[in-house]
């Protein structure tokens, strides 16, 4: 119920206060444009023009602030074109009609008013009948008393003039407006709104919606990059170096056949023993590429093999079975696999907890563990990297991880 009477407070506040506002702009701001043009010959009217762009600038940042509250959403401002470097005095000045959102602000000052008029009209009316009504038994023994004076409902043929008629009567009609009052207001705030949002911050989120695409891109390409610089590095520090090794025992082995059978058959066992090694290494490293599991059978049998390969015992709770998209799948992959490795090497924990459950159309993998706690995003910590791949498909990877534990990592991914 309070957030209802804010509700509808709110867009009464926006409807009543929009209205003198709107006047006020249309009037500065179809004066500034009649003068601006109207002198243009003359070169005063470029800055005649460019003052009324960044008065209608003034309004606009004010309808921003408003259309916040009315639509329950973050406020955004869009970017206006700054004059170039080394700019001149006249060119800084008339720098905003080189602005296309300047543009749209004046059109937006200039076409709101009627917007603007039929949302307080309707505000005003559908709060002065229920107000006029639900008050009727207050003031309206005095009216009945004027002599001549007809009441609304003998005009409607339902009653006979009566004090208690009058009453049911209009304390009724006081209450159905009461009820409609809410959806009247909001929709007369949504009117007026919708312009507002077309003009003043449709642009804007359109332009960060494609900056954010842009760094999801360059986060993924990025991500990329860095894994292939670690697995190279990983493949040169370990079985690379390894069969360098092992070629060297398998030389070894091979001149010893004929003078010490005994010594290379040592040798050979050895050099089995590293085979077996750089094996095991060799799989190890291929965690940070797909593996042929997840292509073949999906996610829930992927984080299976993963589940099982950890050295702390892991939990495992897949409610889901679909599949997904190759991106969201190996986004998921890996998000898990780098996570159950950390758990393994740093959080000293004795469990750990992994779930993948779709709700809606978002796919949530949660893991937690009962270790030492203390990991974060912060750049230059594996998982920053995470974070990155998985704003690439546009998704987000949260953290709670206080000193002492426990931690909980959630991956949320877009699966519609």
């Amino acid at each position: 119920m309070r957030s209802l009477t804010r509700r509808v407070l709110l867009d009464t506040r926006y409807t009543l206060v929009g209205f003198p506002t709107a006047l006020i702009g249309f009037v500065l701001m179809l004066a500034g444009f009649a003068a601006g043009v109207g002198t243009t010959v003359v070169w005063i009217g470029l800055p005649l023009l460019a003052g009324t762009l960044l008065v209608a600038r003034g309004f606009a940042d004010a309808e921003r602030g408003w259309l916040s509250d009315v639509l329950k959403r973050p406020p955004v401002r869009p970017r206006y074109k700054p004059a170039p470097a080394g700019a001149g005095r006249f060119r800084r000045l008339v720098n905003p009609l080189t602005s296309g959102q300047s543009w749209l602000d004046l059109l937006h000052g200039v076409i709101n008013l009627p917007f603007a008029i039929v949302a307080f009209v309707l505000t005003i009316v559908f709060w002065a009948i229920p107000i006029a009504g639900l008050t009727w038994p207050i003031y309206g023994i005095f009216i009945m008393q004027i002599p001549g004076g007809v009441e609304l409902p003998e005009l409607l043929g339902i009653g006979d003039g009566s004090y208690l008629v009058n009453v049911v009567f209009y304390v009724g009609l006081g209450l159905f407006f009461t009820l409609l009052l809410p959806f009247v207001v909001r929709g007369a705030a949504l009117l007026r709104a919708g312009l507002g949002r077309a003009l003043l911050t449709g642009v804007a989120e359109l332009q960060e919606r494609i900056d954010d695409l842009a760094e999801g891109r360059a986060a993924a390409v990025s991500a990329e990059a860095n894994a292939l610089r670690k697995l190279e590095r990983d493949i040169h520090d370990g079985p690379q170096q390894r069969l360098v090794s092992l070629a060297m025992e398998l030389s070894r082995a091979q001149r010893q056949l004929a003078k010490d059978p005994e010594a290379a058959q040592a040798t050979i066992k050895s050099a089995i023993t590293a085979t077996r090694e750089t094996l095991d290494e060799l799989r190890a490293l291929s965690r940070g590429i797909a593996p042929p599991i997840l292509s073949d059978r999906g996610l829930a049998p992927a984080l299976a093999a993963l589940a099982g390969r950890c050295t702390v015992p892991v939990d495992l709770d897949v409610q889901t079975t679909e599949r997904y998209q190759a991106a969201v799948e190996n986004a998921i992959y890996f998000v898990c696999a780098e996570t159950l490795t950390n758990v393994a090497k740093h959080s000293r924990a004795t469990v750990c907890t992994v779930q993948l459950v779709r709700v809606g159309g978002v796919l949530m993998l949660t893991i937690g563990d009962d270790g030492v706690g203390g990991a974060h995003v912060a750049k230059g910590h594996g998982l920053a990297g995470l974070a990155d791949r998985l704003r690439a498909v546009d998704g987000e990877l949260t953290v709670q991880s206080p000193d002492g534990g426990p931690t909980v990592i959630v991956a949320e991914v877009p699966c519609a």
